[in-house]
């Protein structure tokens, strides 16, 4: 039996849609998901695994025009997902005209791979308003076939699959069949414990936070976590912990409750605030947290 593998990725600007399709395709919460712009940071691959294919999803950060190196390191990020990929997705959704980034959009126009552009959250118009925003991505990028869909209600994602499943390249897999990502387990304790950052706290907070798991400690039947937040400035420490350290405590008992049902088992979290200033320019500092650098 001939069997099928390769590089799914999905690009498009900030808040179209990325992580919740991405997370519909796995059938498990790899992304984080949030209404704030930059939720994804890094590239995260999700894989799905059949008898006779495999399908490698990668979602990357939203396409932004970098204001500090962090952001410059994000879009690192989203130029790999040109470089290996078999299929690409470029997502938008109702309403929008235009990507953010010109070189990006010429990449996709001229992109030598097959192209699905979806066009998401189609629960939120009308028949009218979509068959005009399907013309006017014919027109702009008529190399790409075009998929309405909605990928929080799930409509049309199972017909995105199977026609990504067909165009993938006869190959043996990348990956053992009983992998689901390629990153470790801190990685998603990192990031759970951001997300309930980003929904908890707004203006810079959330962007000025990066976290670390310093102690990840597994038994049979509980996970003993010791995670790092840190931020760039005292005043943002102080928000962050809140009067008697209410503040901070939410976040650690909403993390919680999540990643015992992402791992199974019973979690102990212990959370640290720690001031480390600029450290979104910080090269060291970025490599160290994994993020590209130049």
């Amino acid at each position: 039996m001939s069997h099928k593998a390769g590089f799914v990725n999905i690009i498009g600007n900030p808040n179209v849609g990325k992580s919740t399709l991405m997370n519909a395709f796995i059938g498990e919460k790899l992304s984080i998901i949030t209404s704030k712009a930059q939720t994804t940071r890094h590239r995260i691959l999700g894989i799905v695994n059949g008898d006779d294919f495999q399908v490698v999803v990668s979602d990357t950060p939203g396409i932004i025009k970098p204001a500090y190196e962090m952001q410059e390191s994000m879009m690192q990020f989203v130029k790999s997902a040109f470089e290996d990929a078999d299929v690409l997705l470029y997502m938008v959704e109702i309403g929008e005209k235009e990507l953010k980034d010109e070189a990006f959009f010429k990449r996709i126009i001229h992109s030598e791979i097959p192209v699905l552009l979806l066009l998401n959250k189609i629960d939120q118009s009308n028949q009218e308003q979509l068959e005009e925003q399907v013309a006017l991505w014919k027109e702009k990028v008529p190399n790409a076939e075009i998929f309405p869909l909605s990928a929080l209600q799930n409509f049309n994602v199972k017909e995105v699959f199977d026609r990504i499943i067909e165009l993938l390249p006869e190959c043996p897999p990348y990956y053992p069949k009983d992998t689901l990502t390629d990153k470790p387990e801190r990685f998603f304790v990192n990031e759970n414990i951001r997300e309930k950052i980003l929904l908890n706290y707004d203006k810079e907070i959330p962007y000025a936070v990066e976290v670390e798991t310093e102690e990840f400690l597994e038994d049979d039947t509980i996970i003993r976590i010791r995670s790092l937040i840190m931020v760039e400035r005292e005043t943002q420490k102080g928000i962050l912990i809140g009067h008697k350290g209410a503040a901070l405590k939410k976040v650690g008992m909403q993390a919680r409750a999540d990643l015992e049902k992402f791992f199974g088992k019973q979690i102990h979290l212990e959370l640290f605030v720690k001031v480390s200033k600029d450290w979104r320019s910080n090269s060291f500092q970025l490599r160290r947290l994994g993020y590209n650098t130049k």
